[in-house]
């Protein structure tokens, strides 16, 4: 397992061309097609490792990931996926192909197997569906005419200026067309079968909004990545940090944790580099947030008059709502409890919108989602460091709100109240579980719950918020959420400028590179 560097003051000695705040994976995308450039960049990280939701946490023998599960594409050599992986981690990145049977979606009355490849899921889907052959194979178009119109729209997000502006109403029209449109409005179209719409949504969590809510554009390109199957880091998640940081210092970058930017130093209406929070300033002619774009925007600058307008545009978005997680801990390995690598979506009904206004409205009603991972059984190298061991994931749906009450406490000082509330919802979590895998119920060894407030303090979402800004049928309109932002050299990356997922978030990466390089990257991971 790689260490750290923490930040020291004597960094401000050094010389760097950029800086970048945050380690997510778009953060590391950037620092690294940067580094390869010739550019020498500085990460700085305010958690203790570097990765954002890549890295994992051990207790003891167990490991956990904190927000990869898994990623589809990378199996095959030749996607840009793939090849971008290759690129920005030397190659030394390696996968697990899970199961062809990547996603089970599970309902009271009967459950849907997600196989992989292509062709196997539309016939799967036609046996599940026989008299909705014709809204399946629309629907399969409907993909694929989604993934054709996105490249244009996010290729017009790295083009400067008056270029840019131009150029925006014909490479967006036809994206538009299916982002303006939520979910349900478009599978509606298709099919009057509820069944069905509930079935090819039931990747919902994966974006973390409904099918009334979401944009059709979002879940139609999460619904394609995954069709040729998912795959896992070779190693567990934490090795996509470790990788990529390793080419980072190659190219003679420094990354260093336990390094809180206070604010963006502006002058003259330009980025000028950072300040950080023991007053330490580093300057750079480039600065790069890969910390959100509400962050950015509220707690990196200054309240000036000058950048009330890029403030404005908050009252333009929503956030994405949080979630709990219980991470579980097998003393048996997973070859021992018989343990699958497909993901299982728990729902208690097809109707998603429905069952999240009830368990809104009343916490004790049925839990509108609960989604389980096994890492252990996805990494074909777990044994190697955990024999005998296996961990779960399992996520359901929460809100801010259910624990403010609790939001001055500190991390693992939050009261008793707090620990039984934590309990109570960890012993519902686990009946939905067993229920689904009884192997493990002999083999539970340890359980931890984390909150929006542990997400809020490890993840620096200040609302626990899953995926950022939210990817219903407005988001996909805000011009702004592009790298370059509205302040001369201060640039954006990572999830909020292109869409929810580690894919996207990476190349959220080569798109703030080939707009501050005003060079388009794509031809490094070309043949």
């Amino acid at each position: 397992m790689k260490k750290w560097t923490n930040y020291k003051s004597d960094i401000t000695k050094q010389k760097f061309e950029a800086i970048i705040i945050g380690s997510g994976i778009g953060g590391l995308c950037t620092a690294a097609l940067l580094g390869l450039k010739g550019k020498r960049v500085l990460v700085l990280e305010k958690h203790f490792k570097i990765g954002g939701w890549t890295h994992t946490f051990r207790r003891d023998n167990y490991e956990w990931d904190v927000g990869i599960h898994y990623i589809g594409q990378v199996h095959k050599t030749h996607s840009p996926v793939r090849r971008l992986f290759d690129l920005i981690s030397d190659g030394k990145l390696e996968w697990s192909y899970m199961d062809k049977n990547y996603d089970r979606i599970i309902f009271p009355d009967m459950s849907y197997d997600f196989v992989a490849p292509r062709e196997k899921f539309v016939e799967d889907m036609i046996a599940y569906f026989p008299k909705e052959e014709r809204a399946i194979i629309s629907y399969m178009d409907l993909l694929d005419q989604v993934s054709n119109n996105s490249r244009s729209y996010f290729a017009n997000k790295a083009l400067p200026g008056i270029l840019g502006a131009i150029s925006y109403p014909f490479m967006t029209r036809k994206f538009f067309s299916f982002s303006d449109r939520t979910t349900f409005d478009v599978l509606s179209g298709l099919t009057s079968d509820q069944q069905l719409i509930g079935v090819l949504t039931g990747q919902w969590g994966d974006h973390g909004l409904t099918p009334k809510k979401s944009s059709f554009a979002m879940h139609a390109m999460v619904a394609r990545h995954y069709l040729d199957g998912g795959n896992y880091p070779t190693g567990s998640s934490r090795r996509i940090a470790e990788t990529i940081s390793d080419l980072i210092e190659k190219k003679e970058g420094v990354l260093a944790v336990n390094a809180p930017v206070s604010r963006i130093k502006i002058e003259n209406g330009s980025a000028v580099g950072v300040i950080m929070e023991n007053g330490d300033e580093i300057e750079a002619e480039t600065v790069i947030s890969n910390g959100g774009v509400v962050n950015t925007i509220e707690k990196l600058l200054d309240d000036e008059n000058s950048h009330t307008r890029i403030k404005e545009n908050l009252q333009k978005i929503n956030q994405t709502e949080s979630y709990v997680c219980l991470h579980i801990g097998l003393n048996k390995s997973a070859k021992d409890l018989g343990l699958s690598n497909t993901n299982l979506w728990i729902y208690p009904g097809y109707d998603h919108d429905q069952n999240v206004k009830s368990y809104i409205e009343n916490q004790a009603t049925d839990f509108p989602v609960v989604y389980v991972s096994f890492p252990s059984a996805k990494d074909k190298t777990w044994n190697e460091n955990h024999s005998g061991y296996a961990t779960m994931e399992a996520i359901t749906f929460s809100t801010w709100d259910w624990y403010s009450n609790w939001k001055g406490f500190p991390w693992k000082k939050r009261g008793q109240e707090y620990e039984e509330a934590k309990q109570k919802l960890s012993n519902r979590i686990l009946d939905i579980v067993t229920k689904q895998v009884p192997n493990i119920q002999t083999a539970i060894d340890y359980k931890e719950l984390s909150t929006p407030l542990t997400i809020r303090d490890l993840a620096n979402y200040q609302k626990g918020e899953m995926y950022g800004i939210d990817h219903d049928s407005n988001r996909f309109r805000q011009r702004w959420l592009r790298p370059q932002s509205e302040i001369k050299n201060l640039f954006f990356t990572g999830q909020d400028i292109m869409t929810a997922g580690v894919s996207s978030a990476l190349f959220s990466g080569m798109l703030t590179a080939s707009t501050i390089l005003k060079e388009n990257l794509t031809y490094m991971i070309k043949n």
